[in-house]
């Protein structure tokens, strides 16, 4: 079963993109992207809001944590009510919601204040990925599936290039406030590109049929692999992730204008990975994810050894090289992941997209909050350890479980 609305799709070696196509993607590209830079705010804004709102960096940063954790509350529940709605009325709701609460974030007295708005849009953030790729996987065929999810993801590379350089420079030479007042703006705009170029795209046949009749997503055995790996490289990823102007400053060195540029630089990195590995999302996924997770073993490990030697300013390339390297090889591990889960169950991939969703925001969670805690009690040191130990231990899944990792061309 295919992925697209017309049976009689076009063959792979015979589909060529069409302007009003590649016009859709990049609308889904930049929605993600700006969801992605809001999501992430707290990140590269974290020593404005600290010094703002008078509270450690430490507490921002579980503002991640707590957004985190509302979505995997609500995200698998949302997307079997809204599963027979339109699915461009689904994503408008999720970019309404976003809109509204960085409009409230912006105006935030306070820490308490700030992660309450953020809960409107923690709210939808699950849903808004679990419906985004499949939206974009809708509008392709099959056999280009990957391909369409690599253009989906885009936005959130490029939301690491510019958008989260971007929010840590203008929070320090404007504040956080107007940074989040932008976003806002940001947000109502793309809201209004959604409704004008995406098609209606009314739920299938399966997602119309009875709920009861629908084999629970938790007896996919390949969904469970890849969403237990998942949980496990997204935990590693944000325990270090959380607290990365903290490593750029602390480990690498950088400071002020130094640090947008480096974050920048990670951005760019993983961005021109995804251009790269696209056609491997389709074609050669396992080998992909292989490689990626023996880039990040080494960068992170790098990023260890450097933060116990502290070998500055003779150090200063080898961090530099380990951040690069680091934003190269996450910013594929979602679409490679995303397209993977999406494969195990073809008729249903909003509820596919769900449960690995709900798996990565648990990983965000767990990440964000074992990192606070290692940053504060312990020190620097010890959040790149564990990132390194988990990658290494994500790599040893992929290895043991190759088979959850099926190619098109499988």
């Amino acid at each position: 079963m295919t992925l697209v609305d017309d049976p009689h799709a076009v063959p792979a070696q015979r589909y060529r993109w069409t302007p009003r196509v590649v016009g859709q993607l990049s609308v889904l590209a930049v929605a993600a992207y700006v969801y992605v830079v809001a999501e992430m705010a707290p990140i590269g804004a974290m020593p404005a809001i600290a010094a703002d709102l008078h509270v450690d960096e430490a507490h921002v940063g579980l503002l991640t944590a707590a957004y985190a954790f509302v979505s995997i509350l609500v995200t698998v529940p949302l997307v079997r009510w809204t599963a027979g709605w339109p699915k461009r009325r689904v994503f408008l709701l999720t970019l309404m919601c976003l809109t509204l609460a960085q409009a409230l974030s912006a105006l935030a007295p306070g820490l308490g204040w700030l992660a309450a708005s953020r809960v409107l849009c923690a709210v939808t953030h699950g849903l808004m990925w679990s419906i985004i790729v499949p939206i974009g996987a809708r509008l392709v065929p099959a056999t280009h599936t990957g391909r369409a999810t690599t253009a989906v993801y885009l936005g959130s590379a490029a939301a690491l290039v510019i958008g989260n350089p971007l929010t840590n420079a203008m929070s320090q030479a404007w504040g956080w406030r107007p940074t989040v007042a932008l976003m806002a703006v940001a947000a109502g705009v793309i809201t209004l590109l959604a409704w004008n170029v995406l098609p209606a795209l009314p739920a299938t046949a399966a997602e119309m049929a009875p709920i009861v009749r629908k084999p629970p997503p938790y007896r996919n055995a390949r969904l469970l692999i890849l969403c237990g790996l998942t949980l496990i490289g997204v935990t590693a990823h944000f325990v270090s992730y959380t607290f990365i102007v903290p490593i750029i400053r602390d480990i690498v060195g950088a400071r002020g204008a130094e640090q947008a540029w480096l974050l920048a630089g990670y951005g760019i990195a993983g961005l021109a990975t995804l251009g790269i590995l696209g056609r491997a999302l389709d074609q050669r996924l396992r080998a992909a994810a292989l490689g990626s997770l023996v880039v990040l073993c080494l960068a992170l490990w790098l990023l260890s050894v450097l933060s116990v030697i502290h070998t500055r300013p003779a150090g200063v390339p080898l961090g530099v090289g380990a951040i690069v390297l680091w934003g190269a090889s996450a910013a594929v591990l979602p679409p490679m992941l995303q397209s993977a889960a999406i494969r195990t169950a073809p008729a249903e991939p909003e509820q596919a997209s769900a449960l690995y969703v709900t798996a990565f925001q648990i990983g965000i969670l767990a990440g964000s909050v074992a990192g606070g805690l290692l940053y504060e009690h312990i020190g620097v040191v010890a959040v790149v350890s564990t990132t390194a130990v988990l990658f290494a231990v994500t790599l040893l899944g992929v290895l043991a479980r190759g088979d959850a990792f099926l190619s098109t061309a499988s």
